[in-house]
């Protein structure tokens, strides 16, 4: 069924690491113009990385199992088209990949707001939940796929059941992941020097995701919440 395997492998694709920030795309019509090495928002990517990769790389090694990569690759993608978006993933050889895209270099307003969004990306590679995204996923397409097979549907079906199935897998705990994120992120981002509660100021810029039925994110007051409560620990 090369269809089928198709399928359950698009379904692990769409959860292999994208975890967005903002969502929001450039709306201006004219060609965006690339950003430069001097431009103060590359300057202050280049400043907070230096100060934040150890930081983020250390965490990583205190916390995490012998033999998993925290080798962190922060890399600034410069195609001004993408939308603003911040994400981790894996390359090929499992080194954790930490992406910004130009557009989201500009919405932030200071260090500390991109200094917490680095700190919250790195500590989805270090708490595992790229892992975790994809076994989910995976159980999901196999459920959904026995499902349509019990109710007699065709190869078509079997497809669509899979689909549907990974993606609904892969959403399950993501929210949840999202606040472990923010809150071992906080920790990162305080380690390092900055405010991590200033850093979270961001969210109350961005779109309010609300608490939707298997949404990726959730509520931006809830994520503020999280970050102040582990804060005040700190």
């Amino acid at each position: 069924m090369k269809q089928t395997q198709l399928a359950v492998f698009g379904a692990l694709l769409a959860v292999a690491g994208c975890i967005e920030t903002t969502g929001t795309a450039p709306t201006s019509t004219s060609a965006p113009t690339p950003l430069s090495a001097n431009d103060p928002a590359v300057q202050r990517y280049s400043r907070v990385v230096a100060n934040m990769e150890p930081i983020a790389e250390q965490a990583c090694r205190q916390r995490v199992r012998s033999g998993v990569n925290c080798d962190f690759l922060i890399t600034l993608d410069r195609d001004p088209r993408k939308p603003s978006n911040a994400y981790q993933s894996l390359d090929a050889n499992g080194r954790p990949v930490l992406t910004f895209t130009a557009a989201i270099l500009k919405d932030f307003e200071n260090d500390h707001e991109l200094a917490f969004v680095l700190g919250h990306e790195a500590a989805h590679h270090i708490e595992g939940h790229l892992a975790e995204a994809r076994q989910n996923a995976t159980i999901g397409a196999l459920v959904g796929g026995g499902l349509a097979v019990l109710l007699g549907g065709g190869e078509t079906a079997v497809d669509v059941g899979l689909d549907v199935g990974g993606s609904v897998g892969a959403r399950v705990y993501s929210k949840d992941h999202e606040l472990e994120a923010d809150a071992l992120g906080t920790r990162i981002t305080h380690a390092a020097g900055y405010d991590p509660v200033r850093g979270a100021a961001f969210f109350q810029r961005i779109p309010d995701p609300g608490d939707r039925f298997l949404g990726s994110h959730p509520p931006n007051g809830q994520r503020i919440d999280t970050v102040r409560r582990t804060a005040a620990q700190l």
